[in-house]
């Protein structure tokens, strides 16, 4: 009898798990992120004029301005940075960065560098280093 009732819990408990499965649904959590700067930190013969943007989950943001975003803890925050030498044959480079929105416990800071090399010409094999800086906050 004791073997029977055990087995009959045993089995009620798989079919529950089963049907409710253990993992609750993903928190969602509210971030502000903010592009604190954007700057020409080294410049070996690349160019005078620039183009540089600061993207955030795609939404470009320019220096001072804040995103507010909704997202659940399993989404990251998608951070990007673009720097482009504007002449007649321009250079440009990329940054990337993925920050998980479970991570951002406090107010933290990331910095993207992005380095354009100058691909032809005298100062061919040349770079220019960017510097943009990100606080992420609850």
């Amino acid at each position: 009898m004791f073997k029977l009732l055990k087995s009959i819990a045993v089995l009620s408990l798989i079919s529950m798990l089963l049907v409710h499965p253990v993992s609750a649904e993903a928190k969602t959590v509210k971030l502000k992120v903010t592009l604190v700067s954007m700057e020409l930190v080294e410049n070996n013969h690349v160019g005078n004029e620039w183009y540089a943007a600061a993207y955030v989950n795609g939404k470009e943001v320019k220096t001072g301005s804040t995103v507010t975003l909704t997202l659940k803890t399993t989404d990251s925050i998608k951070l990007k940075a673009y720097a482009e030498e504007q002449d007649k044959i321009p250079e440009s480079g990329t940054a990337t960065l993925s920050v998980k929105a479970a991570n951002v416990t406090k107010t933290i800071s990331k910095s993207l560098k992005v380095t354009v090399t100058e691909n032809r010409g005298r100062y061919s094999g040349n770079s220019a280093d960017w510097k943009f800086t990100f606080k992420i906050q609850k």
